[in-house]
C-alpha cells in the first residue's frame, strides 16, 4: 500500500507531532553519521525540540571544538557581515577622500592658487561646507560676547554695594543727612507755634 504525501504544515495533534519528531530526528542524525563516514566530513547538528530540549551531534571531536573552528573560520563574525563590513568601510573612505579633494580644490579656487575650474556639483558641496563653517564661527563669536557681557554684569553688581556705602559715609561726614522723622516733627512743631501765635494776636 502506497503512503500518502505528507503535507508540509504543523501537526496539530501533539502525540502525532512528538512521534514524528522522534522518528525524523533519528533519521536526520543517522544520515549525518553516514555522510561523515562515507565522505570523511566533519558534521555538527544542533536540534532544539518544541519543549526546549537540546539534541546535538558532532561526528568528529566535540561540538565545542566544532563551534570554535566555525568561529575562527569566519573571523568571529557571520559570513554576511564579514563581507559587508569591508565594502561599507571602503565606500566611506572613498567618500571622505573625494570630499577632502573638493575642499582642497575649493580653497585653491577661492585664494587664486592656480587655474582651478570647479563644476556645479563641486561648488554646491563647497557652499554647504562654507555655510557650516560660518555657522560655527558665529556660534563661537556669540559665546565669547555672552561671556564678556556676563563678566561686566558681575563686575558692576559687585561694585554697586561698595559705591552706595561710600556715598553714605561721605554724606554723613559732611552733615548733610537729617533724620526724616526728626525733620517732620520739627516742621509740625513750627506750624503749631505759628498757629497759636496767630490766635493770640487776632482773638
Amino acid at each position: 500500500m502506497a503512503r500518502g504525501r505528507v503535507q508540509m504544515k504543523r501537526i496539530e495533534n501533539p502525540v502525532h507531532r512528538q512521534v514524528t519528531f522522534c522518528k525524523r530526528r533519528a533519521g536526520l542524525l543517522k544520515k549525518a553519521r553516514e555522510l561523515s563516514v562515507l565522505c570523511d566530513a566533519e558534521i555538527g547538528v544542533v536540534i532544539f525540540s518544541a519543549h526546549g530540549k537540546l539534541y546535538e551531534l558532532a561526528t568528529k571531536g566535540t561540538m565545542q571544538g566544532l563551534i570554535e573552528r566555525y568561529t575562527n573560520y569566519n573571523g568571529g563574525t557571520p559570513p554576511d557581515e564579514a563581507i559587508a563590513e569591508p565594502i561599507e568601510a571602503k565606500k566611506e573612505i572613498d567618500m571622505l577622500k573625494q570630499e577632502i579633494e573638493i575642499l582642497q580644490k575649493g580653497l585653491r579656487y577661492m585664494f587664486g592658487g592656480g587655474s582651478e575650474i570647479m563644476t556645479l556639483d563641486e561648488l554646491v558641496v563647497l557652499e554647504k561646507h562654507l555655510e557650516i563653517w560660518i555657522y560655527h564661527i558665529r556660534s563661537a563669536k556669540m559665546d565669547i560676547l555672552f561671556q564678556e557681557i556676563q563678566m561686566l554684569r558681575n563686575k558692576n553688581n559687585a561694585q554697586r554695594p561698595f559705591s552706595a556705602q561710600q556715598s553714605l559715609k561721605s554724606a554723613s561726614s559732611n552733615g548733610n543727612l537729617l533724620p526724616v522723622s526728626k525733620h517732620r516733627y520739627h516742621n509740625a512743631d513750627f506750624q503749631t507755634s505759628a498757629t497759636n501765635h496767630k490766635h493770640r494776636v487776632n482773638p
